[in-house]
């Protein structure tokens, strides 16, 4: 299985607010494509952190934290590009969520982003 994919799957396994979601995708997409499911993944969050779900941002915070740590090229690129560049910006609800960011989730949107 792809690391990509891999991850989509471990991220439902420690976070299973994101079960429907990833059900729903998977039956809409037919498959898994991880930098799609990853735009819902930041919708939930940002909606987490804010207080009006379920799904525990911090929960998935600490996830991608270890996963980006991991240093594995595919799990990179999701993290970034599909989680990270799409978190809220500075003048839009929930750009708090930015201040509980790990150190190495911190340091790579700090380079992605580094005006917020």
């Amino acid at each position: 299985m792809k690391r990509d994919v891999q991850l989509v799957r471990d991220l439902v396994g420690v976070a299973p607010g994101f079960k429907d979601l990833f059900e729903a995708h998977v039956f809409n997409e037919d498959g898994v494509l991880p930098h799609v499911f990853f735009w819902d993944v930041v919708q939930e969050t940002v909606e987490s952190f804010l207080g009006g779900d379920a799904t525990d941002w911090q929960v998935t915070l600490r996830f991608l934290e270890e996963q980006l740590r991991l240093d594995v090229l595919e799990v990179g690129q999701v993290v970034t590009t599909s989680f990270l560049f799409n978190l809220p910006w500075p003048d839009q609800a929930g750009y708090g969520l930015v201040d509980h960011l790990g150190p190495a989730l911190s340091a790579r949107f700090a380079a992605i982003r580094p005006s917020g």
